[in-house]
This record gives C-alpha cells, sequence and structure tokens, in this order.
C-alpha cells in the first residue's frame, strides 16, 4: 500500500529518479540526496507508514535485514569503520519525509559530524524519576 503524494513512495515507484542502492520485495535503499557523509544510505519500506509506530513487525524485521546487508558494502566502498543508524520520528525530532526511513551513515574518523549534545541527569534520583515515569507509561 502506498500514498500517491508521498516522496518516497514516488521513488519507490520509479516515478522520482534515485540512486537505488539496493531493492527486494518489501524495502528499498538509495543515497540520501542531502547526505551527512558521502554514502548515506536510506532504507524505506516498500509499503507505507508514516514512521515507525505504524511500521508493521514484518516490513521491521525485513528492514533490519536490509540494513544488516547493506551498511557493511557502505562500509567497504567508502573506506569507514563505523556507521550510524538514525531514524527520526515526527517534525520534532527531525522527519521531514513522513514515509518511515532508516538513514545509514558511513563514519570515519574526525569526520566532523556530531549527533547530539549531552544533557546528563542532575542526579541519580532525578533519572530514577524520569525511569520510573516511562515504566508507568509501558503499563
Amino acid at each position: 500500500m502506498q500514498e500517491k503524494d508521498c516522496l518516497f513512495c514516488r521513488i519507490i515507484n520509479g516515478e522520482i529518479p534515485s540512486a537505488k542502492i539496493y531493492e527486494d520485495d518489501y524495502v528499498y535503499a538509495f543515497l540520501d540526496i542531502a547526505p551527512g557523509q558521502q554514502g548515506h544510505t536510506l532504507v524505506v519500506p516498500k509499503k507505507h507508514s508514516a514512521n515507525i509506530l505504524e511500521l508493521d513487525n514484518d516490513h521491521g524485521a525485513k528492514i533490519l535485514e536490509a540494513i544488516q546487508k547493506i551498511a557493511p558494502a557502505i562500509m567497504n566502498a567508502m573506506g569507514a569503520e563505523g556507521f550510524n543508524v538514525i531514524q527520526n520520528n515526527n517534525e520534532v525530532a527531525g522527519q521531514t519525509v513522513f514515509h518511515t526511513h532508516f538513514h545509514i551513515i558511513p563514519r570515519k574518523v574526525n569526520d566532523g559530524m556530531g549527533l547530539w549534545a549531552p544533557k546528563p541527569y542532575e542526579t541519580m534520583e532525578k533519572m530514577q524519576e524520569v525511569a520510573t515515569k516511562i515504566i508507568q507509561a509501558l503499563q
């Protein structure tokens, strides 16, 4: 199932060109047009879902299998020593295309790319307070 106005659905359907890296029955992977590093690849389910909370388990498993296949190839091709897998949900978290997608970003020592500025808890008690809130929300 795809959405006619979704950018990634249109890429998957071949309506918009992409630099395809990998494709199977469940997953489509292509180079990001605004990469954090050369080789930055997007891995998307072929079945439309707006974010990871809407992604069904079968497609989630297939995406993880594809990432495990694609990431080593990206590292090898780009001479990278590691990689990040990043997944954003909702606009406030940096999601700009509302079709679930995972970023594979190859990394090298001193590549200049950061992830986030740490904001440590003031005390262990505050940390436990936050943990308790999350545990209660799980129930």
